[in-house]
């Protein structure tokens, strides 16, 4: 037996007694639909993913860069993303092609023929048609090996092109000798700043035909932000050109020391090594199943777990930090690519089972990001932070971690961080703090924030219990119930708060901006933290199983926004996103078990093919699959931080387990045998006492603004006292006990809070707007539903949106121009016409043309007063208001005034969602 030590030094995997499961690997799984997976070679964590790239336009189901519904490609390059939902990635782009050398991409792409894939753990290989070029690939840790094979004679060359489907901020390209050269490529897409660097070598001289650089374009050396080369050499029919690329994130140093990893040119041998390496990982969860299409579902999943995060340090443990800066990773291998809002649900735990080393340098990762970069990880890609998604839930791993007692980093430095993160004042925390919850006032995506926030907190508790920290796991304890602010007692559904009440109106089926990728019911089940006390929310075990019930039996129809993520419905129940992916399991929690296992095999059996399109919904770096593996083996961490695990009844007759200190489980339908301790655990420790929260009060009106006088009610879920005070200034408050409706007939803020035998909630607050004129307005356009900003009177309540427009203060017209007539009552003398606009590019909200303004007296006969066109660029990032203000310096007498916003038309070809219909987005119009 190998010492601890030896098992350390050299990975405890080397002692597995790996199988040839790799054969049942199928990349292909998930390269249709909306999988977004790539099929190229990879190792287990790997640096390198080579794979082909069919897509170069951003399209969201091109993120990975490989689409089985293409039948072109493009190149192959050496970076790529497992199943997100953002496009990035494509470095260092090889393409081979004959004859006369073109950088057009039209020119040198290939068209391809799916007959000629073949795609494995580790390999992939493919003719492309043009120049009949056989290609084959596979790869290494940090080196990417390339096979081409022409079948002609003639011309051969490799096009390297820096500007391959991301934009180039620089890049360089430094021709060493005949058979080396070195790049640099820094980019920008969703990682904002990204570094690879490469050293290209070839098995055979080759010269520059040509070569690119709008900086540099001397010989031997090309840089700028256009930069490309192609290397040529005559071949015969039959020759091969066998290149290796070794990437680097640090320097060119850092990829030649990188590329001791394959130091021949045997390209057999390493696929048979690329191959071993996967069989060692996949063997340590073995099942036993005739089926061979479960098998290859099976296999695949647990491959697509593995591709990510990702090593990104190089062999001398050199990396480039948070802070751009070069460190050098001591003890720990450092990684990126962290899709936390979806791999904290079941990959990561599922890498506590399978992999707690890994764990480990993940959780030391995440701390040296914190230090180098002021916080932990949300969702970081390649060095950036790219704070997609929400929470901070490198703290349920990190939890996660010390409850199931993994050892090898810091407990004080993690909680020290973990706290870090959820005392920041950004993305809706300061309101959340305040308050007890975020409402749309404050933070688009209020509801899921919220709930999300929650669960962090509870998962810091924790940690803080295990170091003994009474009052910090008092403090997060109490704001793990904030969830209770946002449940309705009255329609049981996590809702929206805006102005101290609930949103109205309310369709639980709505995606919109209050809910992250989802809805409410998809979000009202979101409480892992404190299940027993969701449970009692819905007024007990039988009202739980039917809101269940009636969630799976309803209609699988959203309304709202458009979400290409939410798919695999099962009535509300949404698989093809991670917010759906516990729900199946909290049947355990009111004794039925046999519902679980109805819901959770029909997945199983119906969600998960082995075929290009069988996935559901989008991968997301593992979750997707590490869902199928945990659920089929028989086990589900709804609440990861807890140390326990639902049970289901496993997948398949026959699972051995195999762990980091020789252990083994085999799982049957029957039950477990052998080492149970990981996935059957008792409590360790006593609970701490908690005191429960109260929940804030309910501010209902009818609206946040009014013309004369409006009737403001408290409500709560209780009997208890309710308190309000009026705030005017600075000066101490003065509570009053609430007995009725409050009448306002000026613009007033109410502050008010529940007051249960002297334990009080957090106090909510909330302000009614008089209206400023006694206007009316009459609006020709039709706003999109989700955009309604209160209705037409929106337009005119004084109260202007901000730069966020997902809080919901702004009016959205889709593919049509705006028109409005605004009636003032009476004849007035105008001076000032104004009509605030918003541009958001990105999320397809641009400025109009033009905005045209006209009066009348008699509503009927309108003159053209003037026309204020737009200034902003539409290609500008930065989400931006303009007032489209026009001046009458003489003054003009008017009852009517109309303005008519011209919308920008379709897309064009620069924009991600080309050919797509623009929006305008307004919120006030202001006249003096």
């Amino acid at each position: 037996m190998k010492s601890l030590s030896t098992l350390l030094l050299f990975g405890w995997a080397l002692t597995l007694p790996a199988q040839n499961l790799s054969q049942y690997v199928n990349p292909m799984i998930g390269t249709d639909g909306h999988g977004h997976t790539f099929p190229g070679a990879t190792l287990p964590y790997g640096m390198v993913q080579l794979s082909p790239d069919t897509r170069i336009d951003g399209s969201w189901d091109g993120c990975s860069g490989y689409h089985y519904s293409d039948n072109t490609i493009y190149g192959f390059s050496h970076t790529h993303l497992n199943g997100t939902g953002c496009t990035d990635y494509g470095d260092i782009m090889v393409m081979p092609v004959m004859g006369e050398v073109s950088f057009d991409p039209k020119m040198y792409s290939s068209t391809f023929n799916h007959s000629t894939e073949k795609a494995k753990a580790g390999f992939y290989q493919v003719r492309l048609e043009k120049h009949q070029i056989d290609v084959r690939l596979t790869a290494s840790t940090r080196v990417g090996f390339h096979e081409y094979t022409f079948t002609k004679p003639g011309m051969a060359s490799l096009l390297i092109d820096l500007n391959h489907r991301d934009k180039l901020l620089y890049g360089d390209i430094r021709v060493i000798d005949t058979r080396t050269i070195e790049i640099l490529r820094r980019s920008e897409a969703w990682a904002k700043d990204q570094y690879v660097y490469a050293r290209i070598e070839f098995d055979a001289p080759m010269t520059v035909s040509k070569a690119i650089g709008n900086k540099d374009n001397k010989n031997g050396f090309y840089s700028g932000t256009e930069v490309k080369i192609a290397m040529s050499k005559k071949v015969n029919a039959g020759d091969k050109i066998k290149v290796k690329v070794t990437l680097s994130p640090t320097s060119y140093e850092g990829a030649f020391l990188n590329s001791s990893e394959i130091t021949d040119w045997d390209f057999d041998k390493a696929v048979r090594q690329a191959e071993s390496a996967w069989n060692v990982e996949l063997s340590k969860i073995q099942i036993s199943v005739p089926d061979n299409d479960k098998k290859a579902i099976f296999y695949t999943a647990l491959y697509h777990t593995m591709m990510q995060p990702n090593v990104a340090q190089d062999r001398n443990g050199n990396y480039r930090g948070r802070d751009n800066q070069i460190h050098k990773a001591e003890g720990f291998t450092y990684y990126s690519v962290f899709s936390l809002w979806d791999t904290f649900r079941a990959a990561h735990p599922l890498y506590t089972l399978i992999d707690k080393k890994r764990t480990a340098d993940y959780i030391n990762t995440f701390l040296k990001q914190y230090e180098q970069g002021g916080r932990l990880p949300v969702w970081e890609l390649a060095s950036n932070e790219t704070d997609c998604m929400i929470g901070y839930h490198s703290v349920s791993v990190i939890a996660d971690a010390m409850v199931k007692g993994i050892k090898g980093f810091d407990y004080e430095k993690a909680f020290e961080a973990s706290k870090h993160s959820a005392m920041l004042d950004h993305l809706g925390l300061e309101a959340y703090k305040r308050q007890g919850f975020i409402s749309m006032d404050d933070e688009h995506e209020s509801v899921s924030k919220t709930l999300e926030y929650a669960y962090d907190d509870w998962c810091i508790a924790q940690m803080a219990k295990i170091l003994g920290k009474t009052d910090d796991y008092k403090y997060f304890m109490q704001r793990s119930q904030s969830w209770k602010n946002v449940f309705d007692w009255n329609v049981k559904f996590m809702r929206p708060k805006k102005n101290g009440g609930w949103d109205k109106p309310f369709d639980a089926r709505e995606i919109n901006n209050n809910f992250t990728e989802g809805n409410s019911w998809q979000y009202s089940f979101f409480v892992p933290q404190d299940i027993p006390g969701m449970i009692e929310a819905y007024g007990g075990a039988a009202q739980f199983e039917a809101k269940l019930d009636e969630m799976f039996n309803s209609e699988s129809k959203t309304t709202g926004r458009e979400q290409a993520d939410v798919t695999g419905l099962i009535g509300q129940y949404a698989h093809g996103n991670e917010p759906s992916h516990h729900m199946t399991y909290l049947y355990n929690y009111v004794g039925k078990p046999e519902k679980t296992r109805e819901k959770v095999h029909f997945i199983l059996n119906n969600f998960y093919k082995n075929s290009p399109d069988g996935l559901i919904g989008n991968e997301d770096c593992g979750q997707m699959s590490a869902w199928y593996v945990l659920s089929a083996i028989g086990f589900y961490n709804v609440t990861p931080g807890s140390g326990t695990w639902s049970r289901v009844t496993p997948y398949f007759n026959d699972v051995k387990m195999m762990f980091e200190n020789g252990e083994d489980l085999v799982i049957t339908p029957k039950g477990l045998v052998g080492y149970t301790k990981e996935l059957v655990k008792e409590p360790t420790m006593n609970p701490l006492s908690t005191e429960m929260i109260i929940p804030v009060p309910v501010i209902d009106a009818p609206g946040k603004a009014f013309k004369e006088y409006v009737s403001v009610a408290l409500r709560s879920n209780s009997q208890d006292k309710l308190e309000y005070y009026f705030k005017e200034d600075d000066s101490q408050p003065v509570w009053k006990e609430y007995r009725a409706p409050l009448t306002l007939d000026a613009t007033t803020t109410i502050v008010a809070r529940t007051n249960k035998m002297g334990y009080k909630s957090g106090e909510v607050t909330a302000t009614f707007y008089k209206k400023p004129n006694d206007y009316t307005i009459s609006i020709a356009s039709k706003y999109n539903p989700q955009y309604h900003a209160g209705g037409s009177d929106g337009l005119l309540d004084g109260i202007h949106g901000t730069t966020n427009w997902r809080k919901g203060d702004w009016q959205g017209y889709q593919a049509q121009d705006f028109e409005a007539t605004v009636d003032l009552q009476s004849v007035k003398h105008i001076s000032t016409f104004k009509a605030y606009c918003l541009q958001d590019t990105r999320s397809w909200i641009v400025m109009p043309t033009k905005v045209e303004y006209y009066s009348s007296n008699d509503g009927i006969n309108f003159t053209l007063l003037g026309t204020v066109a737009n200034s902003v660029d539409p290609k500008k990032d930065e989400n931006t208001i303009q007032d489209f203000a026009l001046k009458l310096p003489e003054g003009v007498p008017a009852r009517y005034l109309k303005v008519k916003a011209y919308n920008f038309g379709k897309l064009p070809d620069w924009h991600i969602g080309a050919g797509g219909d623009a929006f305008i987005f307004i919120d006030e119009i202001e006249i003096k």
